[in-house]
């Protein structure tokens, strides 16, 4: 009785394996930017700008963001791991085709460059940006980011031209432990100092 049982387990198995690879798994659907856009301007272009380019310094330029980031982001603001109570009340209404629906179509939108304001802190943002700070472990930020602060797409965002003001807050965050859903930008920030992220902040404003 063993072999023909153990033959049995083996057909089942070959036949499951057959029915996988008849019927895959459905592929997702592509991106609406048209809904994207339609959801982005009832929800979310009061704060972010109309394009996507917000004109408020607290609030994120998102014009020309990775998409993959985006809804990253979105997601963990509806899970609560990014704390952000107002981000949590929209992001919870929209669905997962909502959330790439308005990151698809951002990404298609172009961002608008910004400016650096103070000349002695982008002389160290640029060389904390471009170099780290070998002495004390601090990685270069163009080694994620990119020279020019467009980022590399799924994995790190673009930074280029981002707001100093919201880019120097979501550093201070990450540095204490208010937003901890990035190990790795936690352990970076951990080691910069106030003036350090003011610095890299405003040399990210006009990197272009």
């Amino acid at each position: 009785m063993k072999p023909i049982s153990h033959f049995l387990v083996l057909f089942a198995l070959a036949a499951a394996s057959l029915t996988a690879s008849a019927n895959p798994p459905a592929a997702a659907a592509k991106p609406d930017v048209a809904k994207g856009e339609a959801s982005f301007g009832a929800v979310c272009a009061a704060c972010h700008g109309a394009d996507g380019n917000s004109g408020t310094p607290a609030y994120p330029k998102l014009a020309q963001q990775h998409p993959e980031y985006l809804v990253k982001q979105l997601q963990e603001f509806k899970s609560g791991k990014r704390d952000n109570a107002i981000m949590k009340g929209f992001a919870s209404a929209l669905s997962e085709d909502d959330m790439r629906n308005i990151a698809y179509w951002l990404s298609s939108k172009a961002a608008k460059p910004g400016t650096a304001k103070n000349k002695e802190l982008v002389v160290l943002g640029e060389r904390i940006y471009r170099g780290g700070v070998a002495d004390r472990q601090i990685p270069a930020c163009s080694g994620c980011h990119s020279p020019t602060g467009a980022g590399i797409p799924s994995q790190y965002p673009r930074l280029s031209g981002q707001h100093a003001d919201y880019a120097a807050a979501q550093l201070t965050a990450f540095r204490g432990g208010v937003r901890n859903n990035n190990a790795q930008m936690s352990q970076v920030a951990a080691k910069l100092n106030d003036r350090e992220i003011q610095a890299l902040a405003d040399y990210v404003a006009g990197l272009r």
